[in-house]
């Protein structure tokens, strides 16, 4: 049987399209400005998307989610929980809170910290990332968070790149404005400038007007040659 491969790409992913058949009108225009601006998700709008996501996620097959996060070993690190939650007579119904979804509570002391911490604080916490979109696989909800200590401490990778993108589009706006741009409310970065830098010693550095008057080299030695062939980020295959 052949596979419908454009059907089957992103199926398993609570993307735009997912957002905008499964949410309220009025939850899906909330949920979109946080995503686009940052700004505070309150905790019915988290519940109307947790519902959602669960019933959407339960007609996929899955039947856990997890909160999943990349921590400073190098790996990233899940904790899993159910939908099921027991009732009366020995039944069972599928439940997912706006709270369960927002926030988990992994025991931080499993993971490194690089000193950012006394030992004896060891509660952690997973805070959704709503600009990473939850997906499916193997039968549980994968919910993209970022991990932070009690004491707001980045814990993880994640963390220190949303801080960064957001102080950059903070920066870029007011520079937008100044240009006239005064619609502008944030801007995503997509790309990271690649610049090296070298330290010059201050008298040689008088010694070269090039640097002097234009603040880069145009005269010196060859670059270096042979990277043409071999020396490439490419390495060989094992046999």
């Amino acid at each position: 049987m052949t596979k419908d491969i454009p059907a089957l790409f992103g199926s398993l992913v609570f993307n735009e399209r997912v957002m905008r058949n499964k949410l309220p009108k009025d939850v899906y225009r909330a949920l979109r400005k946080t995503i686009d601006n940052g700004t505070h998700l309150e905790l019915d709008v988290a519940n109307s998307v947790a519902v959602a996501m669960k019933e959407w996620a339960v007609e996929n097959g899955a039947t856990h989610y997890t909160h999943w996060f990349q921590p400073m070993t190098g790996f990233t690190a899940e904790k899993h929980d159910s939908f099921i939650s027991p009732v009366e007579n020995g039944k069972v119904i599928m439940d997912f809170s706006g709270k369960e979804l927002v926030k988990g509570e992994p025991d931080a002391s499993s993971f490194p910290s690089g000193g950012l911490r006394a030992t004896f604080e060891a509660r952690g916490y997973t805070a959704w990332d709503p600009t990473s979109p939850a997906f499916i696989k193997d039968g549980t909800l994968y919910i993209p968070t970022a991990f932070c200590a009690y004491g707001g401490e980045a814990l993880d990778k994640k963390t220190p790149l949303l801080r960064s993108m957001e102080v950059l589009s903070q920066e870029a706006v007011k520079m937008l404005h100044l240009l006239g741009n005064k619609d502008v409310t944030s801007v995503t970065a997509t790309i990271g400038p690649e610049q090296e830098y070298f330290l010059v010693d201050k008298e040689l550095y008088k010694q070269r007007r090039d640097l002097i008057l234009c603040g880069r080299t145009l005269i010196g030695a060859s670059a270096p040659r042979g990277q043409e062939m071999e020396d490439h980020y490419f390495g060989a295959l094992k046999p």
